[in-house]
C-alpha cells in the first residue's frame, strides 16, 4: 500500500510517499480502507521530531474509511461499515488498523471528508471542556485560537451541549466571523484588543468559568485576569511559548483556580476508548440533527501532502485540513 513517512526529521521537504506492508490486525482491532485523513499539528511536530529513529513511522492520527476486517466482538463494525477515529500513527496510508472500541460509526449525512474532520478536534474539545474544564450549563468559556479545528469544535460543543456563553479570540477577521457564526457571543481580535478587558466588559467584571488555552506563556497575565473565582484553566498548546518569566502562585490561590494541562495523542488506548464512547453517546446524534458540523478549510489530494502541511504550519486554516485518499488521488 502507499503511505506517507519521512526521509529524516525535518521540514516538509522530508515527507516521502513509500510502499509499505499492509498493517496487521490484532485481536480487538479493525482494519480500515482509508478514504480521508485529518491533518493535525501533532503530525507536523512528529515530522520535525529529532528524537525519532529509523524506521520512521507512517504519519497521521485521524482517519475515516470503510471497515475491511473486523477482529473484534463488535458486530456493528461489520465489513463495509463507514467509520472514523483516532489511530496510533499510520493514518496517511491506504489502509490502517485501530482498536475497535475507538471507532466512531459515521452518521449517514456526513461524507468521508467531513467525518475525518471530527475525531481529533471534537474529542480534544470535548475532553478539555467537560472532562478537564468541567463546563456546566450556562457558564462562560473563553476559547483561544477560535479559527483552529479544536476552536471551531469547542465553540459548537459549548453552545449545543451546555448553552454556554462563548468569548472567542483569533487574529483574523475571517476567523472571528466564523466563530460568531458557530455561536460565539463575543469575539476579540487579539492583534487589536486586549481580550482580558473584553472579558471584564462582557461578564460585568466577574470573569470566565473555563479557559481553553492554546497559547500559553504570552497569554498568562491576561488569562489570569480573565478568570472568575473557581475557574478551570486548561492548557492544550504553547503557541505563545512555554516559559513564564514570573508568576504569582498567590493569585492562583486567591482565585481558587484549577490549572490543568493535557495532550490527547499520547493518552492510553483505554482513555481514548472511554472518551470516544462518551462523545459518541452524547454528541454524535447532534451531527445527524445538523446542530454540530465539521468545519473544513480545504481538501487536499493524497499526493499533495506537503501542501496540507504548509497550510497547517502557516496557520491559513479555519477549521480542518483534510487529505483525500480516494484511489484517483494516489
Amino acid at each position: 500500500m502507499k503511505a506517507w513517512t519521512i526521509r529524516k526529521p525535518g521540514g516538509r521537504e522530508e515527507l516521502q510517499m513509500k510502499e509499505k506492508e499492509m498493517p496487521a490486525v490484532r485481536e480487538g482491532e479493525i482494519r480500515i480502507k482509508v478514504k480521508a485523513a485529518g491533518i493535525n499539528r501533532t503530525d507536523t511536530l512528529t515530522r520535525q521530531n529529532t528524537n525519532l529513529k529509523a524506521p520512521y513511522p507512517i504519519l497521521g492520527v485521524e482517519v475515516s474509511g470503510i471497515v475491511v476486517d473486523n477482529h473484534s466482538n463488535s458486530p456493528h463494525l461489520s465489513e463495509g461499515t463507514r467509520v472514523a477515529g483516532l489511530v496510533n500513527h499510520g493514518g496517511y496510508a491506504e489502509f490502517v488498523s485501530m482498536p475497535a472500541d475507538r471507532a466512531i460509526v459515521i452518521p449517514d449525512n456526513l461524507s468521508f471528508e467531513e467525518a475525518a474532520a471530527i475525531p481529533e478536534v471534537f474529542l480534544t474539545a470535548y475532553q478539555t471542556l467537560y472532562w478537564l474544564g468541567e463546563l456546566k450549563d450556562k457558564e462562560t468559556v473563553l476559547i483561544h485560537a477560535a479559527g483552529s479545528g479544536v476552536g471551531t469544535a469547542a465553540i459548537q460543543l459549548a453552545r449545543q451541549l451546555s448553552n454556554a456563553t462563548v468569548i472567542a479570540t483569533a487574529g483574523q477577521s475571517e476567523k472571528l466571523d466564523r466563530a460568531k457564526s458557530l455561536g460565539a457571543s463575543a469575539v476579540v481580535n487579539y492583534k487589536k484588543d486586549s481580550f482580558d478587558q473584553v472579558v471584564q466588559d462582557q461578564t460585568e467584571g466577574r470573569g470566565v468559568d473555563v479557559i481553553l488555552d492554546f497559547v500559553g506563556a504570552s497569554y498568562w497575565d491576561m488569562n489570569l485576569a480573565s478568570c472568575a473565582l473557581d475557574a478551570r484553566w486548561v492548557l492544550i498548546g504553547t503557541l505563545g511559548g512555554a516559559k513564564i518569566d514570573s508568576l504569582s502562585i498567590g493569585q492562583l490561590m486567591m482565585k481558587r483556580l484549577s490549572l490543568k494541562g493535557t495532550v490527547l495523542t499520547p493518552r492510553s488506548d483505554d482513555y481514548k476508548a472511554r472518551l470516544t464512547h462518551e462523545f459518541s453517546k452524547r454528541a454524535l446524534p447532534l451531527f445527524n440533527e445538523g446542530k454540530l458540523k465539521p468545519v473544513i478549510h480545504s481538501v487536499i489530494p493524497f499526493k499533495n501532502l506537503p501542501e496540507a502541511h504548509r497550510q497547517m504550519e502557516e496557520n491559513e486554516n479555519i477549521g480542518k485540513i483534510i487529505l483525500s485518499i480516494e484511489e484517483e488521488s494516489v
